[in-house]
């Protein structure tokens, strides 16, 4: 029951490989952010006034 569990070791091409899909990642969810700025300027100060 003392043993530590064994951690995994990842090979350099599995490490390259998960770097690109978190900079995939950040690079989507900035694209988003960013269209979500963008469409709110174009919406301009009507995105405020709705009717509740």
């Amino acid at each position: 029951m003392d043993e530590k569990p064994k951690r995994i070791i990842l090979s350099e091409e599995q490490k390259r490989s998960r770097r690109a899909r978190s900079i995939a990642i950040a690079l989507a969810l900035g694209a988003l952010a960013v269209l979500f700025y963008v469409v709110t300027l174009v919406k301009g100060p009507a995105v405020l006034n709705r009717p509740l």
